[in-house]
């Protein structure tokens, strides 16, 4: 292998980490700072409208998964949690140079992390977007779904 060709192996393994590890924590972290501001300033279960009849801002503790589903299961969807992760990282060197799918997976891992980090630390996720059509959820909620759908729309495109 020629020189020229590792230096570019190696320019694209750092971006593929850069888009994962960037992208990943800055979710995380925004993520967290708006759960940690919409526990201080909105009282549990009060709604503050935002768009009249369909966005509200509503404090609420989510002891299950999305839509309502396995309430009181912290830890198991903790576990899941855990997997998800431990899938992401072991199959890590498997993701491929396209950078949608990078950025997809670090939306997953990162929304995953986001959620994780509630479980662990309260025992419930805090959701807070609330739409009147939709069940409550939050920014971690919003990546892990928006990278699921970009990867969806990326293995319809590739065939």
């Amino acid at each position: 292998m020629s020189p020229k060709k590792k230096n570019i192996s190696t320019n694209t393994e750092k971006i593929k980490f850069l888009i994962i590890v960037l992208t990943s924590s800055a979710v995380v972290i925004f993520d967290q700072i708006v759960k940690f501001i919409i526990v201080r300033n909105i009282p549990l279960g009060i709604s503050i409208p935002l768009v009249p009849r369909m966005l509200s801002l509503t404090y609420i503790q989510n002891t299950g998964a999305g839509f309502g589903l396995l309430q009181g299961n912290t830890r198991l969807l903790i576990w899941f949690s855990i997997i998800v992760i431990g899938i992401i990282l072991y199959f890590y060197e498997a993701i491929p140079e396209n950078k949608t799918v990078q950025f997809s997976i670090a939306l997953i891992l990162g929304g995953t992390f986001g959620n994780l980090i509630d479980r662990i630390n309260l025992g419930y996720v805090i959701d807070f977007f609330d739409l009147s059509i939709w069940p409550a959820f939050n920014i971690a909620d919003a990546a892990i779904t928006a990278g699921a759908v970009l990867l969806i729309i990326y293995t319809i495109n590739k065939k």
